[in-house]
């Protein structure tokens, strides 16, 4: 359709909606094209081209507006209380956020989804939360945004999915957010969050995927985690974290089914519509990957790069659903859990730089499904076993371990730099 804003579009008087999404346009919005616009009563979406303009004196009045992807810039536009989603990620908008959440929407605001994510909005988040108390998903990360959460955001009380990722955000996690009974996914990654978690978070019972990655917080993992049944997605990596897993692990009660009620259940709770727009970036089999669509089949724990201690508790085996785990970089003592390979739909395992002795547990054969396996930098001993599975790995899955043997490892190799044959496993 471009790479020209298609003039004969302002002929049409009764459209409806209007998708030109991924069109081709490298063109300036026209002059026209808002007035023109607001007459379309349902969806208005003119995401992933190369649209430019100032939305500053932009009134959107589209029950649906996707502006996504383009190179808008100015104040972010004014809304009517007409829209229920707007989607304006990934463009080039330099102003603080302030100026358009506190900003009172005539009649009062009905927008139940609204992904401002991955700009160039800076300044923090006033207490001006309560103007939009229909939201249900709210992404703001990627941006500069920074301060601490306002306590307005327990006024979000149909809230179902936080994204604040990869800000500057600082504190505590504000005890209001209890109030937003039906949150079932919160993604506070890459901040600069501190303290403990907080003990309360047990009590958010339709939480499905936590994500406090890569910020300050210390402590504890405090044991009321464990009353969050319906997991799917725990991620404390790149922490300070210290103390013991806690044993009452075996409680992610849906990390344990190997069923698709799992995903079904995240489908009611997201409404299927809203869904497609739900995304988690996750760090599985050493690389950063988005799951979006597929967010609800997934089932990960990943405690990584931290300080945590003691051994790993053998309730882990319990959850055989799980398909990532990652315990690297702690200062685990110990075995492997013997019944390790009861977690038959693992594709992924990483105990590396941790000092886990004895020898490979024999069920980690059955692992059938491991494309990724990391057992490097411990204290391992004996022969590694045998399988098709285990064998397929090369030995960077394994160095480290100066009393480890077997393929594809070939000798042992001791510390004073002698050679010698494996003992019996």
């Amino acid at each position: 359709m471009g790479p020209k804003f298609p003039a004969w579009l302002q002929t049409q008087r009764s459209l409806q909606s209007l998708y030109i999404s991924n069109s081709g346009i490298v063109d300036a919005a026209p002059s026209w094209l808002w007035k023109w616009a607001s007459q379309i009563p349902h969806v208005l979406h003119l995401s992933d081209n190369q649209i430019s303009g100032d939305l500053s004196e932009v009134l959107l009045n589209n029950t649906q507006v996707d502006l996504s992807s383009n190179c808008f810039t100015g104040q972010l536009p004014h809304l009517s209380q007409n829209v229920i989603e707007l989607r304006i990620a990934n463009n080039p908008f330099p102003r603080r956020i302030s100026s358009f959440l506190c900003r009172k929407v005539n009649g009062g605001s009905k927008l139940e989804v609204l992904n401002l994510s991955n700009n160039s909005l800076s300044g923090k988040l006033l207490n001006c939360l309560m103007y939009w108390p229909s939201l249900t998903h709210l992404n703001l990360g990627d941006n500069n945004l920074s301060g601490k959460i306002p306590n307005s955001i327990g006024s979000l009380f149909a809230l179902k999915a936080l994204h604040l990722y990869t800000n500057s955000f600082v504190r505590d996690i504000p005890v209001s957010l209890q109030n937003c009974a039906f949150l079932g996914l919160v993604d506070l990654a890459e901040n600069k969050f501190s303290g403990n978690i907080p003990s309360w978070i047990g009590e958010m019972s339709t939480l499905m995927a936590l994500s406090l990655r890569s910020n300050k917080f210390i402590g504890n993992i405090p044991p009321q985690i464990c009353q969050l049944s319906s997991l799917i997605v725990l991620d404390l990596a790149n922490n300070t974290l210290s103390g013991a897993i806690p044993n009452c692990i075996n409680n992610f009660s849906t990390m344990a089914r190997m069923d698709t009620a799992v995903d079904d259940n995240f489908k009611v709770l997201f409404d299927y519509n809203y869904l497609k727009y739900e995304d988690l970036s996750l760090v599985v089999k050493g690389r950063k990957s988005e799951y979006d669509s597929i967010l609800g089949l997934v089932r990960t724990i990943d405690f990584s790069s931290n300080n945590l201690s003691g051994s790993i508790p053998t309730e882990i085996s319990c959850l055989s659903g799980l398909r990532f785990l990652n315990l690297s970089q702690n200062h685990l003592i110990g075995r492997i859990p013997e019944k390790v390979g009861s977690m038959e739909t693992l594709e992924s395992l990483d105990l590396s730089r941790n000092h886990l002795s004895g020898a490979i547990p024999e069920s980690m054969t059955n692992l059938s499904f491991l494309d990724h396996l990391d057992l490097s930098y411990n204290n391992l001993s004996r022969t590694i076993p045998s399988s098709s599975q285990l064998q397929s790995f090369d030995a960077l899955s394994f160095i480290g371990n100066d009393e480890l043997c077997g393929a594809p490892l070939t000798k042992k190799l001791h510390k004073e730099g002698r050679f010698s044959r494996c003992e019996p496993h």
